[in-house]
């Protein structure tokens, strides 16, 4: 029987996975003078279902601190973070977030520690044996499923931390810098990887780099802070390259390379900034 009552929310009336909105976030002890340090204010983004959106900005500008609060890792001192429309208390149990560096238990394999999250929900060892299997083969590491972290190369350790979040299949992604450590051939392996990986399920991705041409490489849209402190948004610009995207050759196309300088025009302002900023508190 067809339910009558059911109600399908118009495109335009779907909220965002993600939302932040006039967010502000102050380090330091109270109101005491000089104890106050203004990280991020009155921002405001947005990353809707399956959308890929990148934040750059200038060294210190607060991009990790944002990254935090989206988690719920940090609750804002001004504003509101939204998951799917509802107003976040705690921590965000609907994404799941990549670190800068890997954080594998160098006493468990490569499969033991994909399957680490799901031990902790419960789920049955069958299930995490199958699951673990898959993801292995995802990531392309089934032959070094019984290595431990110190017998992997950067590369692989980065694919079993990516297989570690995305087994727990979250609503919405977040990832701090997962690549700058490695190098940039095994970075651009990465990168490849995790647009398949993203292109598949088409997740919501809130992504943290310092690197301008993988902002671009990766996203859908791409969102520059201004140096701090009180960062905000000062540009914001669409990334209508097509996919499916290889990292390493669209970064010769004519249209990359425009858009690259016309974010670099806005970034280079506030790197500048920053830099001045540093300078005179040396």
């Amino acid at each position: 029987m067809t339910n009558i009552n059911k109600r399908y929310l118009p495109v335009e009336e779907i909220p965002p996975a993600l939302s932040l909105k006039q967010i502000g976030y102050h380090f330091g002890g109270g109101h005491q003078q000089g104890a106050d340090y203004l990280a991020i204010a009155d921002t405001s983004l947005s990353v809707a279902g399956g959308e890929f959106v990148s934040v750059v900005g200038p060294t210190g500008c607060g991009k990790s601190t944002l990254l935090n609060l989206a988690a719920g890792l940090l609750m804002p001192t001004a504003g509101e973070v939204q998951v799917f429309g509802q107003r976040l208390s705690g921590l965000n149990t609907r994404a799941g977030y990549m670190f800068q560096n890997e954080v594998l238990l160098p006493w468990r394999t490569a499969s033991e520690n994909i399957l680490l999250g799901l031990q902790y929900r419960g789920v049955d060892k069958q299930s995490q044996r199958q699951q673990a299997r898959y993801w292995l083969a995802r990531v392309g590491l089934t032959a070094f499923a019984d290595c431990y972290p110190h017998q992997l190369s950067g590369g692989m350790r980065k694919r079993v931390a990516l297989a570690q979040m995305l087994i727990l299949d979250p609503d919405i992604i977040l990832m701090d810098e997962p690549f700058s450590s490695l190098d940039i051939q095994t970075r651009y392996l990465m990168e490849n990887e995790l647009l398949a990986l993203w292109e598949a399920k088409k997740k919501a991705v809130l992504f943290i780099t310092h690197d301008l041409d993988e902002a671009i490489a990766l996203s859908d849209r791409v969102i520059v802070l201004s140096a701090g402190p009180a960062s905000h948004p000062v540009g914001e610009f669409s990334i209508n390259l097509p996919r499916p995207r290889d990292v390493n050759e669209i970064r010769h196309q004519p249209q990359f390379i425009a858009l690259h300088a016309a974010i670099w025009d806005v970034l280079r302002n506030e790197v500048l900034t920053g830099y001045q900023q540093q300078q005179q508190r040396g």
